[in-house]
């Protein structure tokens, strides 16, 4: 007769089992919800909109590559134009673009996720309200957005898509404020997360960015017509003045004729802070976040993990493209050669699906590719801004010993990723993440360098001026590296207290 031992883990397995089942079954809601997008839109433009708000996604594109969309208003009617891929396979066509008509309007490009593809997800969302049509995009996640979906299906709302930014539209409808923008404040303090938002009325560009002010929001002017956006590298394409950064907690109601009106809906908090994550990897380099270059700032970053972690070598090398600020500000820092020892192919695509281990790794030299002519006979440090799983990092590693390097050291611009996130990044569980799971002694084993290196925390922040890190009042979102995260994770909390409850009736009912 088995123990009562065998009988629990037996039935821990099974419980497991119909865990993974129902998972796999049940309709798909919050991994498609992680994603990193970008948010775009203009008001009161000289000329047709549309051009310009497709210029200013092009520019915001390393946000989001799975599909993009285009909402205009020409003073009678809005226009909705919705596409799977690129901005430039679809929003460059003057066929398309003459067909999104208005002097205003909103965009939005939407970052590729494994689940929720389909142009059903696709934003900008419209509306029609009593109080007149409605077009809104949203770069963020939200941390109860399963919580809220559920209530609200509950009260009879109809959903038609499994993107969190449907939850705004169904909150500002059911409002009883008597115009948009006061709907749009009466719905925000029901939301818990990340959002940088842009809504579009037929007299009004609306944005307004979470509390907390992890994700960005930049409002400048393209003559006199205001506009938003994520970054202010959008504006360096068009043309535009940046203005400044809509404040943590901040709505911005811009017209027509050019005026722009601050509404502080929420409070000014001592704990807002923006995602660190912009500062280290997504914003392009070229942007400006806290009035700072980010591309200096990912040179500070080297130059500060060059202080910490030093290595004799005779190249200093990025890992195209992100590692490339940090090389250099190493580099500099260490006296030391900088050089390209991996050659990125441009033209390699996005994914490199093969059936076999030996053509899997032939994937990586497809796109980045080792200088032998600089890497034979020599000592090499590979910069990075990042390492998640480590996989990428081990085949680099052999690419170079092949071509002859006689050792190969690995220098991480961040500290390690022990976290994951829940604000709008799409991040590999906990279980997932290397750094969470193994020493770093372990990791370098993994990986096959001569030695691995990390930023430090408190070092990251010295780099950004900000430093050393105040644990009671960080300067950034820094939950990835700290666990610290800066919101309610509402949904995940009551997913936990769910499993925990339902794996005790099972385990009760087996045993």
């Amino acid at each position: 007769m088995p123990s009562q031992d065998t009988r629990l883990l037996a039935a821990q397995r099974r419980f497991l089992e119909r865990e993974q089942r129902r998972a796999i079954s049940a309709p798909q809601l919050p991994r498609a919800l992680n994603e990193e997008c970008g948010v775009f839109g203009m008001i009161g433009h000289t000329g047709d909109a549309a051009g310009t708000i497709a210029l200013g996604l092009h520019a915001l594109q390393h946000r989001g590559q799975e599909a993009a969309g285009i909402a205009t208003f020409d003073g009678e009617q809005f226009y909705n134009e919705k596409a799977l891929g690129l901005v430039s396979s679809h929003f460059m066509s003057e066929k398309v673009v003459s067909q999104i008509k208005g002097n205003s309007g909103i965009g939005h490009t939407r970052y590729s996720t494994t689940g929720g593809s389909g142009l059903r997800n696709v934003q900008p969302f419209y509306a029609d309200l009593d109080r007149g049509g409605l077009a809104l995009a949203h770069n963020g996640n939200l941390t109860n957005a399963r919580t809220l979906r559920t209530q609200l299906i509950r009260e009879g709302r109809i959903f038609h898509t499994t993107s969190d930014s449907e939850i705004f539209v169904k909150l500002i409808s059911q409002s009883r404020r008597l115009s948009i923008p006061e709907r749009i404040m009466d719905s925000l303090p029901a939301i818990e997360g990340a959002y940088a938002l842009i809504a579009m009325t037929h007299d009004a560009m609306i944005g307004v960015r979470d509390p907390v002010g992890i994700r960005p929001l930049v409002l400048g002017k393209l003559g006199d017509a205001p506009v938003l956006a994520s970054e202010t590298c959008a504006f360096d394409l068009i043309g535009a003045d940046f203005i400044r950064e809509v404040q943590p907690g901040e709505m911005v109601i811009c017209r027509a004729d050019g005026s722009i009106e601050s509404r502080q809906i929420f409070p000014p908090q001592s704990h807002a802070r923006s995602c660190v994550f912009e500062l280290i990897y997504f914003a392009r380099p070229n942007s400006f976040i806290e009035d700072e270059c980010v591309y200096e700032l990912r040179k500070r970053l080297g130059a500060q993990l060059a202080k910490e972690s030093p290595v004799e070598a005779d190249v200093i090398s990025p890992i195209p493209d992100g590692g490339v600020p940090a090389a250099i500000g190493y580099a500099n820092e260490t006296h030391q050669s900088y050089d390209m020892a991996l050659i990125r192919g441009h033209y390699a695509g996005r994914t490199f699906i093969q059936p076999t281990q030996e053509l899997r790794e032939l994937g990586v030299a497809r796109k980045l590719s080792p200088n032998k002519g600089v890497v034979e006979g020599k000592r090499v440090v590979l910069i990075d801004d990042s390492i998640v799983r480590g996989t990428t990092s081990k085949k680099l590693t052999r690419l170079l010993r092949r071509a002859g390097a006689k050792e190969v050291h690995f220098r991480i611009a961040c500290p390690p990723i022990l976290w994951p996130d829940y604000y709008g990044i799409d991040m590999p569980s906990r279980e997932e993440l290397m750094a969470a799971n193994y020493t770093v002694e372990e990791i370098r084993e993994h990986i096959g360098a001569d030695s691995l290196a990390f930023l430090s925390v408190d070092g990251m922040y010295e780099a950004f001026g900000k430093g050393p890190r105040d644990p009671e009042r960080p300067a950034y979102s820094d939950h990835c590296f700290t666990g610290k995260y800066p919101t309610p994770l509402t949904d995940l909390d009551r997913l936990k207290q769910v499993a925990k409850v339902e794996q005790l009736s099972f385990l009760a009912e087996t045993s």
